[in-house]
């Protein structure tokens, strides 16, 4: 069993965090139900995401189950509110000491800097945020990659991109013929991405 616990915050981007449920609850489906993916913030209200999605956590800091994996998505929150509340950093770095995997999605890279996973890691992150994250110092962003593994931190560049490292992370966990299992069942197969000018039928 696997249990994946992801970070809710205030203006957490949407996709971010709702392409990796997709992936990990799929995932799980197709293992009979063996793994548990549970939404975890620092409050129990609501959370107000990006473009106004509201979130109901299934736990708080305080009273969710020991995590095997910890995804942290991105958007403004993590970006300017959160690596300076204490509070989640210090959840962070405690839980990610825990945990066997540390995945961060687009912006997400940032509170991981703040909060010390991704200090002296290479990592990837949303394309215009990446030269104000290497600015921050003690990271090496790559550019032109979906995602990046550098020891047990995998971080993806924005949004759409989370979906992809978390197929990548499945596969790792359960081998490759389930992963292509997954990516099936959400028949999620972006090649080309987008036929702006050719429509099709």
């Amino acid at each position: 069993m696997t249990t994946y616990g992801i970070l809710l915050f205030d203006t957490a981007e949407e996709l971010d965090f709702t392409g990796p449920w997709e992936v990990l609850t799929t995932s799980s489906a197709l293992r009979d139900g063996a793994d548990d993916t549970v939404l975890i913030a620092e409050r129990s209200d609501p959370v107000r995401c990006a473009k106004g999605m509201r979130v109901l956590p299934d736990h708080t800091l305080d009273n969710h189950p020991p995590l095997d994996v910890l995804l942290v998505p991105g958007g403004r929150g993590a970006r300017e509110t959160e690596p300076h509340n204490q509070r989640v950093t210090g959840w962070i770095a405690k839980t990610s000491s825990q945990a066997a995997w540390i995945a961060g999605v687009c912006t997400g890279a940032f509170l991981l800097h703040a909060a010390g996973p991704a200090r002296g890691h290479r990592v990837a992150t949303h394309w215009q945020y990446e030269e104000a994250l290497e600015a921050r110092g003690d990271v090496t962003v790559v550019r032109d990659a979906r995602y990046v593994v550098d020891g047990k931190l995998l971080t993806s560049q924005g949004v759409s991109a989370g979906i992809d490292s978390t197929l990548w992370l499945v596969g790792h966990l359960h081998g490759r013929d389930h992963a292509r299992a997954v990516r099936r069942a959400l028949q999620y197969d972006p090649a080309p991405p987008y036929l702006a000018d050719e429509p099709l039928g």
